[in-house]
């Protein structure tokens, strides 16, 4: 197969992501159709008891999730290694040590609990207050916390993982504040995000939203970018809040965290009997309400994916609008999608699956169509 170095990298990274899914999938079905996880339940909850006499059912209930969670940790792992470490380094893309890569894996997978951890009490929860309505109960609860992420995201959980300071080239910073200005998204500053501690790859972003929304540039865009090219990069940045874009992709998730709820009910309902399961609220039916609604995620991934294509074919043109500077952006793309390995020329089903963004090539073409008019 004559491939090119990057066309290698992506391929390789979707083999172990599908990997990963199958692997996953393959063990929330064999817990709920072996009955290991009614089997696993029923220790827990006799277990806990005798240690907790008061308030035992709550922590019988974390102790299984936990344990649910940690199986699944411990089966993703390989993959994940071998996808966020060994592929990353294998490529040139990583900076990162086995033991900043680990102690990041660690403090991600701690948050990832805590989330999982929240987000089955809340299931559970809306249960009790309703057999029949407790997926749009849920739905409602787990918007509000998407909502509630994208604002502390930048002052809680981002710094857990990377370095922020102010950034220091008075200049530049005035440059792109003056440019949020002119765009109408008021910003809290902007700052330098130490991404070079950990790969070598580059990029900008506009994180938070209403008095938490920054600037953030990584060290390595800052390294080897004209400031022309920056302001441009931002400019794509700032046209995803000018247009509401994380605003509708809040929806867009509700929406299909909905609909997967919604399935996961009817499917327990359905056939949880066949699962050994009474119901939604049988603890045991956490496997196959978890599966069921990954399967309407999956599905649904081409859809949202064409959706993140248009908002970014959107911003793009936005971008040469309000900078005015067809040239940067062009050169930006070339050198983002060169530092970045980014795929070229996927093939139209890689693209509809897995491809968020049009291609380097449609962008520079929309760049030059601009230039020309």
């Amino acid at each position: 197969m004559n491939e090119d170095r990057a066309s290698r990298y992506h391929r390789l990274r979707r083999r172990a992501i599908m990997a990963a899914i199958a692997v996953g999938a393959a063990y929330l079905f064999l817990l709920a159709w072996t009955g290991s996880t009614s089997a696993l339940w029923q220790l827990v909850s006799s277990l806990i008891p005798r240690v907790v006499p008061r308030g035992s059912t709550p922590l019988a209930f974390a102790a299984y999730v936990v344990l649910l969670a940690a199986g699944y940790e411990i089966l993703e792992l390989p993959l994940v290694f071998y996808r966020g470490y060994l592929l990353e380094r294998r490529y040139g893309l990583s900076s990162e040590s086995l033991r900043v890569w680990t102690a990041d894996h660690v403090k991600a997978a701690l948050v990832g609990l805590l989330l999982t951890l929240g987000g089955a009490f809340v299931l559970y929860a809306a249960v009790r207050v309703s057999a029949a309505w407790w997926w749009l109960l849920c739905a409602l609860v787990f918007a509000a916390v998407d909502t509630a992420l994208a604002n502390l995201a930048p002052v809680v959980l981002l710094p857990l993982f990377y370095r922020f300071r102010p950034l220091e080239r008075d200049a530049l910073r005035e440059r792109l504040i003056a440019l949020s200005a002119r765009a109408g998204v008021p910003v809290l500053g902007a700052f330098e995000w130490g991404l070079g501690e950990k790969t070598r790859r580059a990029n900008a972003a506009l994180v938070g939203l209403g008095r938490t929304r920054r600037i953030l540039l990584s060290d390595t865009l800052l390294a080897g970018y004209s400031d022309d090219e920056i302001e441009v990069i931002l400019a794509h940045e700032l046209a995803h809040h000018v247009h509401r874009d994380i605003w509708t992709a809040l929806v867009v998730d509700s929406a299909v965290v909905t609909g997967g709820l919604w399935a996961a009910h009817l499917i327990v309902r359905a056939w949880g009997g066949a699962f050994g399961v009474s119901g939604p609220a049988d603890p045991a039916a956490l496997p196959l309400l978890v599966l069921s609604a990954s399967a309407v995620s999956l599905l649904m991934t081409p859809l949202g994916n064409a959706w993140s294509r248009y908002n970014e074919r959107r911003a793009d043109r936005f971008a040469l609008g309000l900078t005015d500077r067809p040239t940067a952006f062009i050169s930006a793309m070339r050198r983002l999608g060169a530092q970045n390995l980014a795929e070229e020329r996927p093939s139209p089903a890689v693209f509809w699956f897995f491809h968020t963004h049009p291609t380097i090539d449609e962008r520079i073409d929309t760049a030059r169509r601009f230039n020309a008019a």
